[in-house]
């Protein structure tokens, strides 16, 4: 069998935890920035957990970090 190739898009944007969590940015971060609250611009900047429903298809994506 050979070696399973990391999709270098999810790589980028899916952080996993030592405990095997997968974590995502939210969305529009930069477009129109200026014209966001303090709060709204706080918000956008955490990263939140991959719901499970995305985990099965993106655990494919990146076969190697995965527990």
């Amino acid at each position: 069998m050979p070696k399973l190739k990391t999709h270098k898009g999810a790589r980028d944007r899916i952080k996993i935890t030592g405990t095997g969590k997968m974590l995502r940015t939210k969305g529009p971060k930069s477009h129109l920035r200026v014209h966001k609250s303090k709060r709204v611009k706080g918000q956008l900047d955490e990263m939140i957990p991959l719901s499970p429903a995305d985990r099965k298809r993106i655990s494919r994506l990146l076969p190697y970090g995965t527990k």
